[in-house]
């Protein structure tokens, strides 16, 4: 029993190390600040699995969208928090 349970806590980390978030590239095409929302068009986002689109996004910090604006070049991380696609950190491009 000890060996199954040793087993399965081993693959949970390994499948959470896989799924890492990687930075993204991106455009800011709207922010809602009403609604801690910001709409991105970006490259294909893997830890997702997701192809390159423009997408709407909840932002896990609000003060998020204050560093940003329509048109900015941005990086940014997403992943699924509470079962919502948000982004977790985000700047603008260098």
């Amino acid at each position: 029993m000890r060996k199954l349970f040793f087993a399965l806590t081993l693959s949970t980390f390994a499948t959470a190390a896989l799924a890492q978030t990687a930075p993204v590239s991106g455009e800011v095409t709207k922010i809602n600040e009403a609604q801690g929302k910001i709409t991105l068009k970006h490259g294909p986002i893997k830890n997702l699995d997701m192809d390159g689109m423009t997408m709407v996004f909840a932002v896990a910090d609000p003060a998020m969208l204050e560093t940003v604006k329509a048109g900015d070049k941005v990086s940014f991380e997403a992943d699924r928090v509470n079962g919502r696609l948000t982004v977790t950190k985000i700047e603008k491009a260098k």
